[in-house]
This record gives structure tokens, sequence and C-alpha cells, in this order.
């Protein structure tokens, strides 16, 4: 009977030590980099990056489940390997970002070629750049993208800089729970 208290106390404790010492994120790679491109994060904190140049399809964001069907359908039946992140454009609208492109980012810029590449999608070589990003992981609701866009903001006004664009960047699919997935909102700097 004495052993029953000491039980729950344990049981108590190791729950408390639980809730007070989450796992902490951790990234879940379902497909390679393209060449060069840093692993996501450190989680929830903003950290300026170099990213090297990369070639990328993309489409414009008529909805988001038709854009990315596109450009899946694009790279399977150019034989082009799938890489992640998916990058999406985000524009500023009424104080909220909006996604307004979205696009598959290649292994290198020797694979495939610039240009139109059918209707809606266009193949373009990206500069490399510099940013300030934001990683997370779990769902990317207007909630977390606001959280993400304002330790953005104030980074960029702590330091003094501007950027000429936002940009979101989804590191896996439906594959990975909601609660495991990562992005990152990137503010490109000029």
């Amino acid at each position: 009977m004495k052993l029953l208290p000491l039980l729950l106390l344990a049981l108590l404790t190791s729950c408390a030590s639980v809730a007070e010492n989450p796992t902490p994120p951790a990234y879940v790679s379902e497909a390679p980099l393209p060449k060069g491109w840093p692993e996501p994060g450190p989680y929830d904190q903003v950290t300026e990056k170099s990213l090297p140049a990369y070639r990328a399809a993309f489409t414009s964001q008529a909805g988001q489940g038709r854009a990315f069907w596109r450009l899946f359908l694009h790279i399977k039946n150019n034989d082009i390997p799938m890489t992640a992140p998916v990058e999406m454009a985000m524009d500023p609208t009424e104080g909220r970002l909006e996604r307004s492109t979205m696009a598959f980012l290649y292994q290198n810029e020797s694979v495939g070629a610039t240009g139109p590449a059918g209707k809606a999608i266009e193949v373009r070589d990206v500069p490399a750049a510099r940013v300030l990003s934001y990683t997370w992981q779990g769902a990317d609701t207007a909630a977390t993208l606001a959280k993400a866009r304002e330790a953005l903001d104030t980074a960029l006004a702590a330091r003094r800089l501007r950027a000429t664009s936002y940009r979101l960047l989804g590191y896996n699919g439906p594959s990975t729970p909601r609660a495991k997935r990562t992005w990152e909102l990137q503010a490109v700097l000029k």
C-alpha cells in the first residue's frame, strides 16, 4: 500500500516534467533540399541566412491545391526530381500576407531549362539572396503567419533593414502530421 502513493507521485512528477519540457521541434525531411540550400531552423526565432541561387518552376496561386498539382505534373512529366521546400510568394494585402505564386525548386541550376513550360508555368533562375527567416513547426494558419511576420518585422526594424518581399517555404506534404510540418517565413533583404 505504501508503494501506490510513491508510484502516483512519480507519475505526476514525470507528467509535469513532460509538460514543462515538451519535445523540441525537429525537421522531418521528405525530399532532398536543393544544392547548397540550408536546413530550416532554428525554430521559433529570427535568423539571418544566405541562400544560394536556384532554379524553380513558378505558377500563379489560383487555388493552393490546383497550383500544387499543376507543378507536380510538370516535374513528373519532365522527370524532374521532387525537392523541398515548396515556395509561395506572399503579397502584403490589408496588413496580411496572401499567397500569390507557388514554386517547386529544382535540385540545381543545371536541371531543366528556363522559360515558359506549358500554359501556366515558367521556369526561372532566382539569384542568391540574404533573408531574415522565422521557422516554426505546426500549421500555417493566419495566426502563425501573423506571429512569424511580426517577429520578422520587429527584427527588420531593430536591424534597420528593409524587405523587398516575403515568401513562405513549406517543407512537408500531407503525409507528415500537421503538428510536425515545418514552415519558414522569409523576408528577402535589399
